[in-house]
Parts: structure tokens; C-alpha cells; sequence
């Protein structure tokens, strides 16, 4: 029986995890849940899995919790670090990170100490602290293992081969709810149709990103650190099918790929039960279906850019682009900004936030707090606009 944690359960990808555990049960416990805020679902999940512990990053919540669960045998992690000192407390054989944004490099880190396995589904922890992370997981002998569906087609396409004969690794894109609006119209979008995305189901922050094709560019900072390859071997395509989610190119010009239905419990389940690959009923049926390819517009979706330049510029770069960019997509979606305003709010942020080396943990987190600072002013003053 294989022991898991679960960071961010009450998220789309928590729920989809449990989902997929609820028919692993044979092999896999849940010993551990952490959310945010969401008290009622937590609840609901503490009484279908019977974790260990459980824990609630928000103080008010996780009190309201501790007191739900007073006459309970599941122990209530009550610390000033309570996602971190779940992770130590549980020591599952895996843990899962799922919450989103900055926030999930802390638990990913305390994830890599545990020397066991470390399934990411939070990108941005290795855009900020990429080579950090990677340090931490090789230090202790952890088992890092993606979730993005992307990352994980690229994982499962580099098995049994040699890095080093790799030509170039292709991440697809869907291109969003934008791909065939024109670039005017989609400056002037709404939340409302920014958050159709016409494939995937996510929570709101990658759907926008996704929109704006931010996340493939998190993406690309993503997978050269996971994978150890330069940013000049990484290209991205806009693939609108979503049936392949990637794949990998060799120097004799073989290509790998790894194809599937646009469901994140497929990925999800990989790094679960890797090496094993255990049954799902669902099966993607290729007949009738016409694969189309094209190179992205990087006029029209400039954050994909400005990703690239961050990642080869390195340093603070990929940490200040992050935080700018969470910060914006934060206030889109409370309609204080418009959405073309987030690809400008980053790209100013980018050109006015002074560079600085970055040398340890503490830094990182610095910068990241300043920039944030930094882009609610200039939001406030609107000294973004052009």
C-alpha cells in the first residue's frame, strides 16, 4: 500500500487525483489533504478518504476546520507553515502539488526533502526556483515526476533514451479560447469569454493563462529545467486538437510522441503509479480525426515571448515575469484591468524592475514580494499604459 499526500485537494487537479485515487484504493491510501479556504470540501473528502492528517492554509478556515473535526482521528496541522509541516508530518510515499501559482514552491520544496516521490502539477515553482528545486530533489534522492500533460508526454517520450541525443523537444499548444479571434478582439475580452477554454477544464489562473499563452511560456521555462535542455532545443506549436500533448525529436530525425484524450486523470494516474501503467476505461479513438499544426503568433500572444526571453536571460527574470504576471491575472479577473492590459502590465514590469542576482531561497522569495508590490502600484497610478 503506497501512501499519498495531497497539496491543493479541493483544486481541479486535487479532485481529479482523488478521483483517480478513489479507484486505486486496493494499493493507494490518502493520508494527507491541504487546501485553502474551502472548509465544506475538505470536510467531504476527510469523510470519503479518511486521511491521517489535514491541514488549511487560510488561519480562519483551518480553525473552523480544527473545530469540525474536533471528536475526529484525523489530526488537524495547525502551524505558522501548516502546507509544509503537513508534508514532513505525513511522509507519503507521494506528494502530490497541485495548488497554483508561487505559492507551490515552498510545499514542492519541502516535498523534495522527503527523499520518495514528488508529483508536480505547479509549474510555477520551477519558473521561480527551477534550479533550486531540481538541487534539492537531486541532494536527497527524490523522484520528481510531472503532471502537466505536457511535461508528462515529454517525460514518457524521453524514457529509456539518451538526453543527449535529443534534436528538440516540441511542446503543443491549444491556443486558447483566442486562437481564431483576431488580436483586437481579444485585447477587449471579457473574463467571461477568456475563461472558455475549448478543451481543457482547469481553474481560473491557467485558463487565463492559458488564454493569453503565458502558460505554455511558463511552460518552456518549465520543462529546461526539468529536462536539462537548452531553450534553443524547446519549440512550442499550436496543436488545436489536443491529442498530442507533446513530443520529442532525436538527432536522426525520429520523432516520439505520446497521445492521448484531453483529460488530466491520465497524467495525473501516470505519476502515480509509475512505472506501472494501470487500466482506465476511457480510450482516445483516432478515426476521423485530422491533426493540425501551426507556429505560434508572437505579436498577438506576446507573453509566450516574453517568456522566452526571461527564461534565456535567467537570473531574477522568470521570477519577476511570474510574479507580474499572477498579479495581473489576478486583477483581470476581479475586472479591475482589461486583458490586453496583461500582457503590457508584465512587459513594463519586465522593462522597469531592476535587475538582481538571485542566490538563495530567501532572495527569491524577496523579489518575488517586491515585484508584486511593484505591480499593484503601477496598476493603481495606471503607469503601464501605453
Amino acid at each position: 500500500m503506497k501512501t499519498v499526500a495531497i497539496i491543493g485537494s479541493t483544486g481541479s487537479i486535487g479532485t481529479q487525483a482523488l478521483d483517480v485515487l478513489s479507484e486505486l484504493r486496493d494499493e493507494y491510501e490518502v493520508v494527507a489533504l491541504a487546501a485553502n479556504t474551502s472548509v465544506e470540501k475538505v470536510l467531504s473528502q476527510v469523510e470519503a478518504f479518511r486521511p491521517r492528517c489535514v491541514t488549511m492554509q487560510d488561519r480562519k478556515a483551518r480553525e473552523k476546520l480544527s473545530f469540525s473535526l474536533e471528536n475526529n482521528s484525523t489530526k488537524v496541522i495547525d502551524t505558522d507553515s501548516p502546507l509544509e509541516s503537513l508534508i514532513l508530518e505525513a511522509n507519503a510515499d507521494i506528494t502530490l502539488v497541485s495548488v497554483v501559482g508561487a505559492f507551490g514552491l515552498l510545499p514542492a520544496l519541502a516535498g523534495a526533502k522527503l527523499g520518495k516521490r514528488l508529483a508536480l502539477a505547479n509549474k510555477e515553482a520551477l519558473v521561480l526556483g527551477g534550479d533550486l528545486l531540481i538541487n534539492e530533489c537531486k541532494k536527497f534522492g527524490t523522484e520528481l515526476i510531472p503532471v502537466d500533460s505536457e511535461h508528462s508526454a515529454i517525460f514518457q517520450c524521453l524514457l529509456g533514451q539518451d538526453i543527449d541525443e535529443v534534436r528538440k523537444i516540441v511542446l503543443t499548444a491549444s491556443g486558447g479560447p483566442f486562437l481564431n479571434t483576431s488580436k483586437a478582439q481579444m485585447l477587449n475580452a471579457s473574463v467571461e469569454d477568456a475563461l472558455k477554454h475549448p478543451n481543457w477544464v482547469m481553474g481560473g489562473k491557467i485558463t487565463i493563462d492559458s488564454a493569453t499563452m503565458m502558460n505554455k511560456g511558463l511552460e518552456v521555462i518549465e520543462a529546461h529545467h526539468l529536462f536539462g535542455i537548452d531553450y534553443s532545443k524547446i519549440e512550442v506549436l499550436v496543436h488545436p486538437q489536443s491529442i498530442i500533448h507533446s513530443f520529442v525529436e532525436y538527432n536522426d530525425g525520429a520523432i516520439i510522441s505520446q497521445l492521448g484524450l484531453a483529460d488530466m486523470r491520465v497524467p495525473i494516474q501516470f505519476a502515480l503509479t509509475y512505472p506501472k501503467r494501470k487500466f482506465r476505461k476511457e480510450s482516445l479513438n483516432l478515426v476521423g480525426k485530422n491533426l493540425e499544426f501551426s507556429t505560434p503568433d508572437l505579436d498577438k500572444f506576446g507573453c509566450l515571448r516574453l517568456a522566452y526571453e526571461a527564461g534565456i536571460e535567467g537570473g531574477d527574470r522568470p521570477i519577476v515575469l511570474n510574479a507580474a504576471n499572477e498579479v495581473a491575472v489576478g486583477q483581470f479577473l476581479n475586472q479591475r484591468i482589461s486583458f490586453g492590459s496583461i500582457y503590457e502590465i508584465v512587459d513594463e514590469t519586465l522593462k522597469l524592475f531592476r535587475k538582481t542576482e538571485v542566490c538563495d531561497l530567501e532572495e527569491l522569495l524577496e523579489v518575488d514580494r517586491r515585484v508584486r508590490e511593484f505591480v499593484l502600484g503601477l496598476i493603481k497610478t495606471g503607469g503601464w499604459r501605453r
